[in-house]
């Protein structure tokens, strides 16, 4: 069976059924939302008497936790079927389903790469006071197994977040405002569309251009919106037709970015190799020179071979920072600074001034 034909269009369905139909071993990235089971059962209302505009519709209904277990087991199995090797898969949910979601995952093979927590600028209070604001989700980051050679785009979300490591907590709105699809009386078309920024990082994360994603409970059509502007294929399945028409006309007025470079940084790993020696042969740096770390704890001189040499040591810029910490290993182009215009700046700076023009 070829995956083509399923790709870039909303499949109207039942999920397990459809992933039934779906190759083995076809997809890149899985983000799946599926129902949390919130158990609600009388009307919620605010201080001043308004309905709180909940969680309703029978596709959040089960009649026991075991049915829910059942259903959960049968989905996510056939998500580890169509997943491949290296694929991965986010799920999304509150604190009535996500611990029952994390145990089922683990139960199957799935290996557990991180628990992101999306903490909500503008959560929903919890008007009845007898709670703490439930105001964050979490969402499982999983391979396939243990041994996956999953993709994850450090350097991307490095960028995204100011040049520093992207943590497990997401501070992100919900999803409001002309992003948010209505009706035409104002009532909201799904009760738990999630904000593009979320999917933004998501499949900017842990996927790459021209990768296979699925979503499998694809509601209102954010992850294909997402994926369709970050160049990536989409495969959405959806049971209510309202749902489908809603995300289709989404779809439909939705374009990829272009041209490719400015969607993702390239991985520095896959960048063409620069040794240490050549920023002295372009001049950018000159022997004798003093190399330090940011806090100006350890210095190192520049010798005209490329190496460096301390008090006690000379050798890389590698293995002299390493030796000075009393480390196994360290990445000197992050440890070394050197002095420009005033200001301590990384070599690496002067690696990407030579990256740039070749």
């Amino acid at each position: 069976m070829i995956i083509k034909k399923f790709l870039n269009k909303i499949i109207h369905g039942n999920s397990i059924n459809v992933l039934h139909d779906l190759p083995k071993n076809s997809v890149d990235l899985v983000f799946a939302d599926p129902p949390y089971n919130l158990q609600l059962n009388n009307e919620l209302y605010r201080p001043d008497l308004t309905a709180v505009d909940g969680v309703q519709e029978d596709w959040d209904k089960f009649g026991s936790f075991k049915d829910y277990d059942r259903f959960t087991i049968e989905w996510l199995s056939l998500i580890r079927t169509v997943l491949k090797p290296n694929g991965t898969l986010w799920v999304i949910g509150s604190y009535h389903n996500i611990y029952r979601l994390g145990y089922i995952l683990q139960n199957l093979g799935f290996w557990i790469l991180n628990d992101i927590i999306w903490r909500k600028t503008n959560p929903m209070p919890n008007f009845r006071g007898k709670r703490f604001t439930n105001a964050h989700e979490t969402l499982i980051w999983a391979s396939k197994s243990n041994n996956s050679k999953y993709a994850f785009n450090y350097d991307a979300m490095k960028s995204l977040n100011g040049d520093l490591q992207m943590r497990s907590d997401w501070l992100l709105p919900i999803c409001t405002g002309s992003e948010r699809l209505k009706d035409s009386e104002g009532n909201k078309i799904h009760p738990t569309q999630k904000p593009e920024s979320l999917l933004n990082r998501i499949i900017m994360s842990s996927s790459r251009i021209g990768d296979v994603v699925l979503d499998p409970f694809f509601g209102t059509g954010t992850t294909g919106v997402v994926a369709k502007k970050l160049k990536r294929n989409y495969i959405g399945i959806e049971e209510s037709l309202t749902y489908v028409k809603k995300a289709q006309k989404r779809l439909d007025g939705t374009f990829p970015i272009q041209p490719d470079e400015i969607i993702q940084i390239v991985p520095k790993k896959q960048e063409p190799r620069i040794p240490f020696g050549s920023l002295l042969e372009k001049g950018l740096i000159t022997p004798g020179e003093l190399l330090t770390d940011f806090r100006k704890r350890w210095i190192a001189k520049v010798r005209a071979d490329g190496s460096l040499i301390s008090d006690k040591n000379k050798g890389s810029i590698h293995s002299v920072g390493a030796a000075l910490q009393g480390l196994p290993a360290c990445n000197g182009w992050t440890f070394w600074h050197i002095k420009r215009s005033g200001r301590l700046v990384p070599i690496d700076n002067l690696r990407t001034i030579i990256r740039s023009s070749a």
